[in-house]
C-alpha cells in the first residue's frame, strides 16, 4: 500500500484528539447506509474527502482505493478492463464508497456463488479509536497469512477503526449473461438451485419476489446457452435492470410503503418461516427479505427456531436491538474487540450493540 496521505494522518489526529477528550464520534461517508444499524452519536467525521484508487494491476486482480471512494468510480474503471467487484456491493440511493461497502459487511445477489465482501479483502489500512494508523494484511494473496484482522472491518460498522484503504481481489466479467423466469415454489428454491450446481450450472444469482423465481447464469458463452435451454422458462429483457433492482433495493417489494423490513439469514435448506408478512427469497433461499408488522421477538424467535438469525434492516425502532442479540460468550468477544481498538469507546458508539 502507499504511504500514509494528509488526508489519513489529519483523520487519525482528529480520532486522537476525540479520543482524549472522550468526545464520540459519528463515521460519516455518502450517507447510502445511514439508515443501517443503530442511530449514530456523537460529532460528525466526514471521511468522503479521502478518495482516490491507489493501486490497480488488472493482471493481479487486485485493487487498492482508499475509504471514500465511490463505488461508481471504482466500477467505472474495473469495467474498462472487463472486471468486477465480485461481491456486487449495493448501492442504496444510487451512492456508496468502499469503505461503506466494507463498514457495512453487505454483499449483493452474487455473494453465494463468488463470495462476500470479506473474502475478497487482502489487507485495510486503519485508523484505531486511539488515532494510529494501523495495517494488515497486504495486496497479493501470499502475504494473507494467519488471522485476518483486516476481515474484522468488514460488518463492524466503523466501531473498531475508520477504514483508510482497503485491498482486494477481483475477477474478470463473465462473457455471458442470461436470466429466466421459472414458475417455482418460494419454498424449492434451496432444493433446485443445489441440483443445478450439482450439474455444473453456472448460477450467479437467484431471486423469488413471491411468485417467480429468476435465475442469472454467468460464465463462458457456451456454458450459460446450455444451461440456459436446459432450465427452459422466460427470458426477461432487461436483465442488468432487474439484478441491479434487487442489489440496490429499488425493486417494488423494497420501494412500496409497508411496515419495517426486515433480513433473515438462514442456514441451507431451511424450509420458510411461519410469520405473517410479505417475503422476498435471495441466495437460494439463505437470505430472506420480510416485510412484516409482527413484533421483533417474535420475529426472532422463529427465526432462530430455524437456525438463523434476523436484523432490523430498515424502518422500525432503531433505538433497541436492530441486530439479533448475541449470545453471552459473543458479546464478550465483541467488548473485548472493541477495548482492544477503541478503548475510549468514541468510534461509533452504539452503532452495532448498546454499550458497544
Amino acid at each position: 500500500m502507499a504511504r500514509v496521505s494528509d488526508r489519513s494522518q489529519s483523520i487519525a489526529e482528529r480520532i486522537a484528539a476525540a479520543s482524549e477528550a472522550g468526545t464520540p464520534l459519528a463515521i460519516t461517508g455518502s450517507g447510502s447506509k445511514a439508515f443501517y444499524g443503530r442511530a449514530p452519536q456523537g460529532e460528525a467525521l466526514d471521511v468522503t474527502g479521502h478518495r482516490g484508487i491507489v493501486n490497480y494491476d488488472p493482471t493481479e486482480l487486485v485493487l487498492t482505493a482508499r475509504g471514500g471512494t465511490p463505488l461508481a468510480e471504482i466500477e467505472t474503471a474495473l469495467d474498462a478492463e472487463g472486471q468486477m467487484l465480485a461481491f456486487e456491493p449495493p448501492r442504496y440511493g444510487g451512492g456508496g464508497t468502499l469503505g461503506g461497502a466494507v463498514a457495512a459487511g453487505l454483499s449483493g445477489p452474487r455473494r453465494p456463488f463468488t463470495g462476500a465482501v470479506r473474502d475478497m479483502m487482502l489487507g485495510t489500512r486503519v485508523a484505531n479509536g486511539r488515532g494510529e494508523i494501523m495495517r494488515f494484511g497486504g495486496e497479493v494473496m501470499k502475504n494473507v497469512a494467519g488471522y485476518d484482522v483486516s476481515r474484522l472491518m468488514a460488518g463492524s460498522l466503523g466501531t473498531l477503526g475508520v477504514i483508510l484503504e482497503i485491498s482486494l481481489k477481483v475477477l474478470p466479467r463473465p462473457v455471458a449473461a442470461h436470466t429466466v423466469v421459472l414458475e417455482t415454489p418460494m419454498g424449492d428454491v434451496f432444493r433446485h438451485s443445489e441440483d443445478w450446481l450439482r450439474r455444473g450450472m453456472p448460477l450467479s444469482a437467484t431471486a423469488h419476489d413471491g411468485e417467480r423465481l429468476y435465475v442469472r447464469l454467468s460464465g463462458a458463452r457456451s456454458a450459460v446457452e446450455d444451461a440456459t435451454r436446459a432450465l427452459g422458462g422466460e427470458r426477461i429483457d432487461d436483465a442488468p435492470g432487474f439484478w441491479r433492482s434487487v442489489r440496490d433495493h429499488t425493486h417494488d417489494f423494497f420501494t412500496s410503503e409497508g411496515p419495517p423490513l426486515w433480513r433473515l439469514a438462514l442456514p441451507p435448506g431451511a424450509p420458510l418461516p411461519a410469520l405473517d408478512g410479505a417475503l422476498f427469497s435471495e441466495w437460494a433461499g439463505k437470505q430472506l427479505w420480510l416485510r412484516s408488522a409482527a413484533d421483533a421477538e417474535s420475529i426472532r424467535r422463529e427465526t432462530a427456531r430455524l437456525g438463523g438469525h434476523a436484523t432490523l434492516f430498515r424502518g422500525g425502532d432503531r433505538s433497541g436491538e436492530v441486530f439479533h442479540p448475541l449470545e453471552a460468550v459473543t458479546l464478550r468477544l465483541h467488548r473485548e474487540l472493541k477495548r482492544a481498538f477503541d478503548p475510549a469507546g468514541v468510534l461509533n458508539p452504539g452503532r452495532l450493540y448498546p454499550n458497544l
